[in-house]
Protein backbone atom coordinates (compact mmCIF):
# COMPACT_ATOMS: atom_id res chain seq x y z
CA UNK A 1 0.00 0.00 0.00
CA UNK A 2 1.55 3.58 -0.73
CA UNK A 3 0.70 6.32 1.28
CA UNK A 4 1.48 9.79 0.44
CA UNK A 5 3.97 11.22 2.47
CA UNK A 6 4.03 14.62 3.63
CA UNK A 7 6.63 16.84 4.98
CA UNK A 8 5.24 17.04 8.50
CA UNK A 9 5.33 13.24 8.76
CA UNK A 10 9.16 13.34 7.24
CA UNK A 11 10.11 16.26 9.91
CA UNK A 12 8.35 14.85 12.55
CA UNK A 13 10.37 11.72 12.60
CA UNK A 14 12.81 10.57 15.48
CA UNK A 15 16.80 10.84 14.44
CA UNK A 16 16.44 7.34 14.90
CA UNK A 17 13.49 7.19 12.26
CA UNK A 18 15.80 9.03 10.34
CA UNK A 19 18.39 6.43 10.33
CA UNK A 20 16.33 3.80 9.72
CA UNK A 21 14.00 5.70 6.94
CA UNK A 22 10.66 4.25 8.86
CA UNK A 23 8.09 6.21 10.75
CA UNK A 24 5.96 4.22 12.95
CA UNK A 25 2.21 5.62 12.91
CA UNK A 26 -0.37 4.18 15.50
CA UNK A 27 -1.65 1.54 12.82
CA UNK A 28 1.27 1.40 10.33
CA UNK A 29 5.13 1.68 9.74
CA UNK A 30 5.69 4.27 6.39
CA UNK A 31 8.68 4.50 4.57
CA UNK A 32 10.01 7.96 4.50
CA UNK A 33 11.48 7.96 1.43
CA UNK A 34 8.27 6.95 -1.21
CA UNK A 35 5.71 6.53 1.70
CA UNK A 36 5.05 3.09 1.15
CA UNK A 37 2.77 1.88 4.23
CA UNK A 38 3.00 -1.24 5.75
CA UNK A 39 -0.30 -2.14 7.89
CA UNK A 40 0.24 -3.47 10.94
CA UNK A 41 -0.50 -6.53 11.76
CA UNK A 42 -0.82 -7.71 8.42
CA UNK A 43 1.98 -10.46 7.61
CA UNK A 44 4.23 -9.45 4.12
CA UNK A 45 5.97 -12.36 2.17
CA UNK A 46 9.42 -11.04 1.46
CA UNK A 47 11.87 -13.97 -0.91
CA UNK A 48 9.79 -16.74 0.12
CA UNK A 49 9.51 -15.67 3.93
CA UNK A 50 7.20 -13.95 5.97
CA UNK A 51 7.89 -10.93 7.90
CA UNK A 52 5.24 -8.51 10.04
CA UNK A 53 5.08 -5.10 9.05
CA UNK A 54 8.09 -3.28 11.01
CA UNK A 55 10.47 -5.90 9.44
CA UNK A 56 9.42 -5.39 5.90
CA UNK A 57 9.28 -1.84 6.04
CA UNK A 58 12.97 -1.98 7.18
CA UNK A 59 13.57 -4.91 4.19
CA UNK A 60 11.85 -2.14 1.60
CA UNK A 61 13.99 0.70 2.34
CA UNK A 62 17.15 -1.55 2.10
CA UNK A 63 15.80 -2.72 -1.33
CA UNK A 64 14.25 -0.04 -2.78
CA UNK A 65 16.18 2.98 -1.60
CA UNK A 66 19.30 1.92 -0.48
CA UNK A 67 21.58 3.03 2.35
CA UNK A 68 19.34 6.20 4.28
CA UNK A 69 22.63 7.65 4.68
CA UNK A 70 23.16 8.20 1.18
CA UNK A 71 19.75 9.81 1.16
CA UNK A 72 20.10 11.90 3.74
CA UNK A 73 23.36 13.22 2.51
CA UNK A 74 22.19 14.03 -0.53
CA UNK A 75 19.33 16.27 0.94
CA UNK A 76 19.77 20.41 0.59
CA UNK A 77 22.81 22.03 2.21
CA UNK A 78 19.93 24.27 3.84
CA UNK A 79 18.58 21.24 5.69
CA UNK A 80 22.13 19.04 6.28
CA UNK A 81 24.14 22.31 7.53
CA UNK A 82 27.28 20.77 5.50
CA UNK A 83 29.09 22.24 3.26
CA UNK A 84 30.51 20.10 -0.49
CA UNK A 85 33.87 19.64 1.80
CA UNK A 86 32.24 17.89 4.91
CA UNK A 87 29.62 16.01 3.01
CA UNK A 88 33.03 14.21 0.98
CA UNK A 89 34.49 13.70 3.69
CA UNK A 90 31.52 12.45 5.83
CA UNK A 91 31.24 10.22 2.86
CA UNK A 92 34.91 8.85 3.26
CA UNK A 93 34.64 8.33 6.63
CA UNK A 94 31.46 5.96 5.94
CA UNK A 95 33.45 4.23 3.35
CA UNK A 96 35.65 3.17 6.28
CA UNK A 97 38.55 5.73 4.80
CA UNK A 98 41.40 5.71 7.18
CA UNK A 99 42.61 9.11 7.98
CA UNK A 100 45.97 8.52 5.45
CA UNK A 101 43.78 7.19 2.72
CA UNK A 102 41.12 10.37 3.45
CA UNK A 103 44.00 12.72 3.19
CA UNK A 104 45.20 11.23 -0.23
CA UNK A 105 41.79 11.84 -1.85
CA UNK A 106 41.40 15.46 -0.88
CA UNK A 107 45.25 15.91 -0.80
CA UNK A 108 45.77 17.05 2.46
CA UNK A 109 47.54 15.41 5.65
CA UNK A 110 45.96 13.24 8.02
CA UNK A 111 46.23 15.78 10.73
CA UNK A 112 43.76 17.59 8.90
CA UNK A 113 41.46 15.12 8.49
CA UNK A 114 42.19 14.09 12.23
CA UNK A 115 40.86 17.72 13.23
CA UNK A 116 37.99 17.37 10.74
CA UNK A 117 36.51 14.28 12.56
CA UNK A 118 37.21 16.17 16.19
CA UNK A 119 35.08 19.24 14.77
CA UNK A 120 32.13 16.66 13.79
CA UNK A 121 32.10 14.76 17.00
CA UNK A 122 31.83 18.82 18.16
CA UNK A 123 28.76 19.28 16.05
CA UNK A 124 27.31 16.14 16.77
CA UNK A 125 26.89 17.51 20.56
CA UNK A 126 26.07 20.30 19.78
CA UNK A 127 23.30 19.10 17.91
CA UNK A 128 21.92 17.19 20.90
CA UNK A 129 21.52 20.11 22.92
CA UNK A 130 19.59 22.38 20.30
CA UNK A 131 17.63 19.29 20.16
CA UNK A 132 16.78 19.34 23.64
CA UNK A 133 15.96 23.39 23.94
CA UNK A 134 13.46 22.91 20.68
CA UNK A 135 11.66 19.95 22.75
CA UNK A 136 11.43 22.14 25.84
CA UNK A 137 10.56 25.31 23.42
CA UNK A 138 7.93 23.10 22.04
CA UNK A 139 6.33 22.30 25.72
CA UNK A 140 6.46 26.42 26.66
CA UNK A 141 3.41 28.45 25.67
CA UNK A 142 5.66 30.09 22.97
CA UNK A 143 4.62 31.48 19.15
CA UNK A 144 2.75 29.16 16.62
CA UNK A 145 4.74 26.99 14.45
CA UNK A 146 5.80 27.57 11.09
CA UNK A 147 4.95 25.14 8.41
CA UNK A 148 7.62 22.89 7.44
CA UNK A 149 9.66 23.80 4.84
CA UNK A 150 9.63 20.93 1.31
CA UNK A 151 12.55 19.38 1.64
CA UNK A 152 13.01 19.77 -2.12
CA UNK A 153 13.45 23.75 -1.70
CA UNK A 154 15.77 25.06 -4.36
CA UNK A 155 16.21 27.85 -1.32
CA UNK A 156 15.32 27.97 1.94
CA UNK A 157 14.83 31.76 3.55
CA UNK A 158 12.61 34.05 4.78
CA UNK A 159 10.03 33.73 2.22
CA UNK A 160 9.23 29.77 3.69
CA UNK A 161 8.65 31.80 7.28
CA UNK A 162 4.91 31.09 7.20
CA UNK A 163 3.06 29.93 10.57
CA UNK A 164 0.05 27.83 10.27
CA UNK A 165 -2.42 30.34 10.85
CA UNK A 166 -0.91 32.63 7.79
CA UNK A 167 -0.68 29.87 5.44
CA UNK A 168 -4.44 29.38 5.94
CA UNK A 169 -5.27 32.58 5.84
CA UNK A 170 -3.48 32.86 2.49
CA UNK A 171 -5.30 29.62 0.84
CA UNK A 172 -8.96 31.17 1.85
CA UNK A 173 -7.76 33.88 -0.04
CA UNK A 174 -7.02 32.44 -3.57
CA UNK A 175 -8.95 29.52 -2.99
CA UNK A 176 -12.22 31.26 -2.63
CA UNK A 177 -14.60 28.13 -3.49
CA UNK A 178 -12.46 25.75 -0.91
CA UNK A 179 -9.59 23.85 -1.12
CA UNK A 180 -10.66 21.39 -3.42
CA UNK A 181 -11.40 24.54 -5.97
CA UNK A 182 -10.15 26.50 -8.41
CA UNK A 183 -6.94 29.39 -8.08
CA UNK A 184 -8.63 32.59 -8.01
CA UNK A 185 -5.77 34.58 -8.40
CA UNK A 186 -2.08 33.77 -8.11
CA UNK A 187 0.15 35.67 -6.12
CA UNK A 188 2.64 38.21 -6.51
CA UNK A 189 4.24 37.83 -3.11
CA UNK A 190 7.14 35.29 -3.01
CA UNK A 191 5.98 33.96 0.56
CA UNK A 192 2.01 33.54 -0.72
CA UNK A 193 3.08 31.87 -4.22
CA UNK A 194 4.87 29.21 -1.74
CA UNK A 195 1.87 28.36 0.26
CA UNK A 196 -0.29 28.52 -3.20
CA UNK A 197 2.31 25.70 -4.91
CA UNK A 198 2.40 23.64 -1.62
CA UNK A 199 -1.42 23.82 -1.78
CA UNK A 200 -1.28 22.78 -5.22
CA UNK A 201 1.23 19.91 -5.28
CA UNK A 202 -0.91 17.81 -3.36
CA UNK A 203 -2.95 17.33 -6.42
CA UNK A 204 -0.03 15.41 -7.33
CA UNK A 205 0.75 11.66 -6.02
CA UNK A 206 4.36 11.28 -4.72
CA UNK A 207 6.49 8.32 -6.35
CA UNK A 208 4.22 9.20 -10.09
CA UNK A 209 5.85 10.11 -13.27
CA UNK A 210 3.59 12.95 -15.47
CA UNK A 211 3.75 13.99 -19.23
CA UNK A 212 3.79 17.54 -19.14
CA UNK A 213 0.77 17.24 -20.93
CA UNK A 214 -0.76 15.33 -17.67
CA UNK A 215 0.79 17.80 -15.69
CA UNK A 216 -0.92 20.87 -17.50
CA UNK A 217 -4.73 18.93 -17.50
CA UNK A 218 -3.82 18.82 -13.26
CA UNK A 219 -3.33 22.57 -13.10
CA UNK A 220 -5.67 23.59 -16.18
CA UNK A 221 -8.00 22.46 -13.11
CA UNK A 222 -7.09 25.39 -11.22
CA UNK A 223 -5.71 28.13 -12.87
CA UNK A 224 -5.87 29.57 -16.65
CA UNK A 225 -1.77 29.95 -16.75
CA UNK A 226 -0.84 26.62 -15.89
CA UNK A 227 2.57 27.10 -17.99
CA UNK A 228 3.28 29.62 -14.79
CA UNK A 229 2.37 26.79 -12.36
CA UNK A 230 4.55 24.34 -13.94
CA UNK A 231 7.59 26.82 -14.20
CA UNK A 232 7.39 27.84 -10.44
CA UNK A 233 7.02 23.91 -9.31
CA UNK A 234 10.16 23.49 -10.98
CA UNK A 235 11.92 26.56 -9.78
CA UNK A 236 11.15 26.12 -6.43
CA UNK A 237 11.97 22.46 -5.94
CA UNK A 238 8.16 21.28 -5.92
CA UNK A 239 8.75 19.19 -9.11
CA UNK A 240 11.70 18.02 -10.97
CA UNK A 241 11.38 16.65 -14.42
CA UNK A 242 14.07 14.70 -16.80
CA UNK A 243 16.08 16.60 -19.39
CA UNK A 244 13.61 16.70 -22.16
CA UNK A 245 10.83 17.52 -20.44
CA UNK A 246 9.05 14.20 -21.17
CA UNK A 247 8.18 13.00 -17.73
CA UNK A 248 7.99 15.18 -14.41
CA UNK A 249 7.45 14.03 -10.88
CA UNK A 250 7.48 15.14 -7.39
CA UNK A 251 10.72 15.81 -5.68
CA UNK A 252 11.46 14.12 -2.89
Amino acid sequence: MCLVLSEELFWASSVKELSLGVKELEDRHVCLVCGASFEKGEVFQVEGRFYEAYRASEWHVEQEHGSMFDYLIQMNKKFTGLSDHQRELLMFFRQGLSDKEAAKRIDGSPSTIRNHRFKFKEKEKQAKVFLALMDLLKKDDGPEGLVQVHRGATMVDERYATTESEQEKVLKTYFKDGLEGPLHLFPSKEKKKIVVLKHLLKRFEAGRSYTEREVNEVLKEAYADFVTLRRYFIEYGFMDRNQDGSAYWVKQ
